[in-house]
């Protein structure tokens, strides 16, 4: 199984030979393929052969590339992630309006419900109580926005009523950074099982290739905002993003096992996908912070 996140931070050239992946710089190392689950290339001066992108697409691992400013930047995504994609396009295709409004509707509430609990556990009342009302006031497909607006009263309750999203600052960086991180883990999920990341349940945007994955996400970005929060950061650089991916393998409860984010991520996407397919809200597994 694979469980490594490697980042590639230096000017080298990464090849494959005999199942492994070969970073050649002022040393040669190999880190066998199997073991890696996300591959972060940092540095915009590593080389990269076809055959290991080849490679790196059939063991179905995620690779990001990062700009010059060390943020993820693309994403390596395989045409065809299960052998019978075709079939599923049709099924997901086929999910009816009302299908994906209920579990939109579910995502939504546990997102709120979550968000909820953090401002809970940092003494955030006010805050808190809001978004209980809000909570109780969801409707189906969330017609009235209440995700938007209980996303208003949550940061500015966890970071301040004079912050916005929209600041350029250490602690959007990291938030950004964090998110863009799980979206990847998101996006390997539902392309491995043959589904397509641009139709979303709720998230239509065109120019957004990952419509489905920023849906399936939501309830997973308080895990990032959880972390901002513990690390009281202040500077967001090379050192800090490389201790945010801990993340990845940080544990959570789901399905009454604990499991590593990136595992519960898989547990958590198929029964999404059982859920729609089935017409079963019951069938979601969503987890708990431990």
């Amino acid at each position: 199984m694979s469980w490594r996140t490697v980042v590639i931070t230096e000017r080298c050239k990464l090849d494959v030979n005999m199942g492994y992946m070969v970073i050649r710089s002022e040393e040669t190392r190999r880190i066998f393929l199997d073991e890696i689950a996300i591959l972060i290339i940092e540095n915009t001066a590593v080389s990269l052969t076809g055959c290991l992108l080849s490679a790196l697409v059939e063991k179905k691992i995620k690779v990001i590339f990062c700009d010059e400013k060390r943020s993820p930047l693309s994403e390596l995504i395989p045409l065809y992630g299960s052998h019978d994609c075709s079939r599923k396009l049709r099924t997901q295709i086929s999910w009816s309006k009302d299908t994906k409004g209920a579990v939109w509707t579910a995502i939504v509430s546990e997102k709120i419900r979550k968000q909820t609990e953090l401002l809970e556990e940092y003494g955030r009342k006010e805050g808190a109580e809001l978004l209980k009302a809000y909570l109780g006031q969801i409707e189906f497909y969330d017609e009235t926005n209440r995700e938007g607006h209980a996303a208003k009263v949550y940061f500015n309750s966890l970071f301040g009523k004079e912050f916005s999203r929209s600041d350029d600052n250490a602690i959007n960086a990291a938030l950004n950074y964090g998110y863009s991180i799980i979206l990847s883990a998101f996006n390997r999920e539902i392309v491995a099982s043959g589904y397509s990341t641009e139709l979303g349940l709720f998230h239509s945007n065109t120019f957004n290739s990952f419509n489905f994955s920023c849906d399936l996400m939501e309830p997973f970005r308080v895990l990032v905002d959880r972390y901002v929060m513990a690390k009281a950061i202040k500077i967001f650089e090379k050192q800090e993003k490389h201790a945010m991916l801990t993340l990845l393998h940080g544990q959570v409860m789901i399905d009454n096992t604990r499991q590593t984010l990136l595992n519960a991520i898989k547990i958590y996407c198929r029964s999404i996908f059982e859920a729609l397919n089935d017409i079963d809200v019951s069938k979601i597994k969503f987890y708990k912070h431990i």
